[in-house]
């Protein structure tokens, strides 16, 4: 049972500025209480709409604990459902994506229609009420290609959001593409630990070598180069190409376009365009990147030529299991128009060097010389608005819990 007077406790005891208290980066409890504060009430995204690309496409994934399956119907319509078989809850798709005629559990073979509805449960007899088990189905909202789902019964407001993303990610053309590349790593840290080190790159210059050739490592929050003469020229151009470029955020959501290094095309080891098939074209494909993040678990950098998604979800209090996608454009040939090595290589190795350092900074924090450092109002204003994001919804969410022997504390 989780012990929600300590972890109000822990939350009152972090300093403004600093990062957490020892115990929101290794407690058990507090690990069960992240899955049902933080990922349980909010938006997560899922992927795009392009990797179901015809009707009895699925895409089976774990949100930490939490198996979810997303279908697209033979209307075309895609839901959204717990994994999990009305008989006696067996997992029915294992993690990965694919395409079937039917739903079907391999455990006692009960047959479900895409829509959710249960078709067939083998021996049940002539009372047994067949509708009265479909599948449970999850809240799936869309916006610019993209799906996200909620376990939450009254999640965020969504249509703002929605509105925004269409305006910044829809130059892509999600709706012409597909994915191109998958990898997963576990990384044993904290998914805190993770998601802080992804939102600074106060690191980057000496950690990622390869991706500060055409990331602006230097940058300010949402890469803000403050009277940079060349940064209001990239605003100025893209201004002229109906791309918008300014930094906006909501409460769990972040969207800016930057521009790269000098000379850069596109996120990659050399900075030249690694698909030949561009999925924006305006301004001859020099468009920066467009940034994505969504709290609590996921970035996304769209460049001219692909588009990367990183997500981030729990597996223990101590273990992250990180996913990257790679976006191209639909028409673009493997072998052809990119190589899979090309197209992954930099953050591959990106990831590889986050996960040395996110696991190197999690055996720090548990040393009982531990004790929580300030940021840096320079280079780690996003890691800190991540944690500040953290603190406040972990804190909401105490108060909005009934206490049960004593009034929990939230301050």
């Amino acid at each position: 049972m989780i012990d929600y007077r300590r972890i109000g406790a822990l939350l009152a005891g972090r300093r403004e500025g600093y990062c957490l208290p020892q115990g929101l980066y290794n407690d058990v409890d507090v690990f069960d209480f992240d899955m049902d504060a933080i990922y349980g009430t909010g938006w997560l995204m899922a992927g795009f709409t392009c990797e179901l690309p015809t009707p009895g496409s699925y895409v089976s994934q774990m949100f930490g604990k939490w198996p979810v399956l997303i279908v697209r119907d033979k209307q075309g319509v895609i839901r959204a459902f717990h994994n999990s078989c009305r008989h006696r809850g067996s997992m029915i798709c294992k993690p990965g994506s694919g395409s079937a005629p039917r739903i079907m559990c391999p455990y006692h073979s009960w047959t479900y229609e895409h829509d959710g509805k249960l078709l067939a449960a083998p021996r049940m007899g002539d009372d047994f009420d067949k509708s009265a088990h479909g599948l449970r189905p999850l809240r799936i909202e869309f916006a610019a290609g993209a799906m996200f789902i909620s376990f939450a019964e009254n999640p965020p407001p969504f249509a703002d959001f929605a509105e925004k993303l269409e305006i910044y990610l829809g130059p892509q053309r999600m709706d012409r593409a597909k994915l191109a590349f998958e990898s997963t790593i576990s990384e044993y840290a904290n998914w805190k630990l993770v998601m802080e080190n992804g939102r600074e790159c106060y690191h980057c210059a000496t950690g990622h070598p390869e991706l500060a050739r055409t990331f602006p490592v230097t940058m300010s929050k949402h890469f803000d180069r403050a009277n940079d003469a060349r940064a209001k020229e990239f605003v100025d151009t893209m201004t002229a190409n109906h791309l918008e470029t300014e930094a906006i955020e909501g409460d769990w959501w972040q969207l800016a376009r930057f521009g790269l290094n000098r000379g850069a095309e596109t996120l990659s080891m050399d900075g030249h365009h690694m698909v030949r098939k561009l999925m924006c074209e305006e301004n001859q494909g020099y468009v920066g990147s467009m940034r994505l993040a969504i709290d609590p678990h996921c970035f996304l950098h769209a460049t001219s030529d692909h588009v990367f998604m990183f997500s981030a979800v729990p597996v223990s209090p101590t273990e992250t299991l990180v996913t990257g996608k790679w976006y191209v454009h639909a028409d673009a040939v493997e072998g052809e128009d990119y190589t899979v090595e090309g197209l992954s290589e930099l953050w591959t190795r990106t990831n590889l060097q986050d996960k040395e350092l996110a696991e190197n900074n999690q055996l720090g924090v548990n040393s009982p010389g531990y004790l929580p450092g300030p940021y840096s109002r320079d280079a780690e204003m996003l890691a800190l608005r991540f944690t500040d994001w953290y603190c406040n919804t972990a804190r909401a969410y105490l108060a909005g819990r009934t206490a049960m022997d004593a009034p929990i504390h939230v301050d």
